[in-house]
């Protein structure tokens, strides 16, 4: 294996852009629109313009197979190699990644990472009728630990490892509550946000319940939107007189599934031990632990999944998330800022988009431009991006 303390080229974010994010059908707009809005905010962000980007990473989820070429050519057309990622609901930090490995390999000085998608109303599409379903492993570990329910397959994977937090750790529906509370609280001062409504803790616990004990408020929406990240090498940023905006990507990893993903645990089916192998990774990388980290933008596609997720990336031990939540240690004037944006559950989840606005706002955090929603003396930032079938991938900035 690649031993990660090898030299390696400095990678740098210096430009960032997204749209914001809105549910499907508000209004007439489609996919090369975002992606248009996206990629030309990241390029003025940079400074930089189109015909300096050597290679483009596109990622989204639905959409036909060069519709990445399709979404950077509303930038410029110059002939540059452009890949098409999809890797799920990690498919932004998917195309960020990739895009980072190119810089950081020698193979470019300048690429651009881009994510949008263009979603239906409703649950997600899990496949076609006419082939096996790429997450049939994690539905039948699902129906082996917890025994086949009805509702949608999301929600009873993320309800089910809910569960059973609550019966090995003894965790509470109220704890799950109060992390969908405090998102929902932090993306009233995000106008990228899809919703930026402040509910009250008992307004999320009695909202409709999903699948117990997620009610429709600890959910992630479907949405439209973009986002986009120009990176570069360290002689990029100098030759262009970059240093006051760049942001160094201080590690990175991804992780997949592993044999125990689809033992006997939903916790591990739904992402926790790959997420845990990633976070390690890309903090040796760094050679940072969680505690220099001041701010994060963790995953948080059900509430539940933000709080199995605290003891995942080490914000606490095993079975302490709902401890966690409880203490305060995650919002303004505790130990760590998780999801300042408001995340997943109130920002918006355009699949192939999070990566790339989670990227923006831990930026706009590091460089002191997040306005009301910054985060005192950021020098450190994590961001955690999950996809079933599945991949975590999680990366670590510092100015």
């Amino acid at each position: 294996m690649t031993d990660i303390n090898q030299a390696r080229r400095k990678v740098f974010v210096v430009g960032v852009g997204m749209t914001k994010f809105e549910k499907p059908g508000a209004r007439e707009v489609d996919y090369t629109d975002l992606a248009r809005e996206a990629g030309t905010k990241a390029l003025q962000d940079a400074g930089v313009s189109y015909d300096k980007i050597e290679q483009a990473c596109v990622g989204y989820v639905y959409g036909e197979s060069t519709s990445g070429e399709a979404a950077v050519y509303e930038l410029g057309l110059t002939g540059i190699p452009i890949y098409n990622v999809n890797n799920n609901c990690s498919t932004g930090s998917t195309a960020l990644f990739m895009a980072k490995q190119f810089i950081e390999g020698g193979l470019a000085e300048c690429v651009l990472a881009l994510g949008f998608e263009k979603m239906q109303k409703g649950s997600l599409n899990l496949g076609g009728s006419d082939r096996r379903n790429p997450l049939q492993r994690h539905i039948d570990t699902m129906n082996r630990v917890r025994g086949e329910a009805e509702g949608p397959m999301a929600v009873q994977m993320f309800g089910g490892a809910a569960r059973e937090h609550i019966e090995r750790y003894g965790s509470t529906k109220l704890q799950f509550a109060k992390v969908a509370e405090k998102n929902h609280r932090h993306s009233a001062n995000n106008p990228y946000a899809q919703f930026q409504t402040v509910y009250t803790l008992d307004e999320v616990m009695a909202s409709t319940t999903i699948f117990d004990p997620l009610t429709k408020l600890q959910c992630c929406p479907t949405s439209n939107g973009a986002g986009a990240a120009v990176l570069c090498s360290e002689a990029f940023v100098k030759a262009n007189h970059l240093q006051d905006q760049a942001v160094e990507i201080a590690g990175m990893a991804m992780a997949t599934d592993f044999a125990s993903s689809f033992e006997k645990s939903c916790i591990k089916m739904i992402g926790s031990e790959m997420s845990a192998v990633a976070a390690q990774k890309a903090l040796k990388q760094a050679r940072l632990t969680v505690n220099d980290i001041q701010v994060i933008e963790l995953h948080d596609c059900f509430s539940a999944n933000e709080l199995i997720t605290y003891e995942a990336l080490g914000l606490c031990g095993e079975g302490e998330g709902g401890k966690l939540i409880d203490s305060g240690a995650l919002t303004y004037g505790g130990q760590w800022v998780v999801n300042p944006s408001g995340g997943l559950i109130s920002k918006g989840h355009p699949l192939g988009a999070t990566g790339l606005a989670q990227c923006a706002e831990l930026c706009w955090q590091l460089r002191g431009k997040a306005e009301k929603r910054q985060v005192p003396n950021v020098r450190a930032a994590l961001q955690h991006n999950l996809g079933l079938g599945g991949a975590a991938v999680v990366t670590v900035y510092r100015k």
